[in-house]
C-alpha cells in the first residue's frame, strides 16, 4: 500500500494566509477613513490569525511522533502570538476600535515581515465577505 499524500496541508494553508494577510495589512494601510472594505479586511486578518492557530497543532504532530519535542515547543511559541493578536483583533473589529486595530497592524506586520507577495499573485481578495463571517462566528 502507497503512501496518501495530502496536498493541502496546515503548512501550505499557513503560507497562503500569511500571504493573504500581508497583502490585506497593505490594502488595509492605504484605507483613508474606516468602512465596509476596512472592517472586511481587518475581519479577514482576525479569521486567517486564527486560523493559523488552529493549524499549528497539526504541523507539529509529526515532530512529536518522532520525539521532537524541543523543535515542536519552538515552533508554538514563535506561532503563539497569531491566536492571542487574532482575539484581539476579532473584539476590535467587532466593536469598532479602530484605535486597537491600528496599533495591531504593525505587530502583525513585524510578525510577517520576512513574507514576500509576489506582484503577480493570485491570492484575488479573499477579504470580501470576511466581516459578515466574523459576526456570524458570534
Amino acid at each position: 500500500m502507497s503512501r496518501v499524500i495530502n496536498p493541502e496541508s496546515a503548512g501550505k494553508e499557513r503560507t497562503r494566509l500569511t500571504k493573504a494577510i500581508v497583502l490585506a495589512l497593505r490594502e488595509l494601510a492605504i484605507q483613508s477613513a474606516p468602512g465596509p472594505v476596512s472592517r472586511d479586511l481587518a475581519a479577514f486578518i482576525a479569521l486567517a490569525l486564527e486560523s493559523i492557530s488552529e493549524g499549528i497543532d497539526a504541523s507539529v504532530i509529526a515532530w512529536e511522533k518522532r520525539d521532537y519535542w524541543v523543535k515542536a515547543d519552538k515552533f508554538r511559541m514563535e506561532w503563539m502570538w497569531a491566536g492571542l493578536t487574532a482575539a484581539k483583533m476579532k473584539n476590535a473589529v467587532l466593536i469598532d476600535d479602530w484605535g486597537t486595530v491600528a496599533m495591531l497592524m504593525p505587530q502583525i506586520a513585524m510578525k510577517l515581515n520576512k513574507i514576500e507577495v509576489s506582484p503577480n499573485h493570485r491570492l484575488g481578495t479573499p477579504w470580501v465577505g470576511a466581516y459578515r463571517a466574523l459576526q456570524n462566528q458570534e
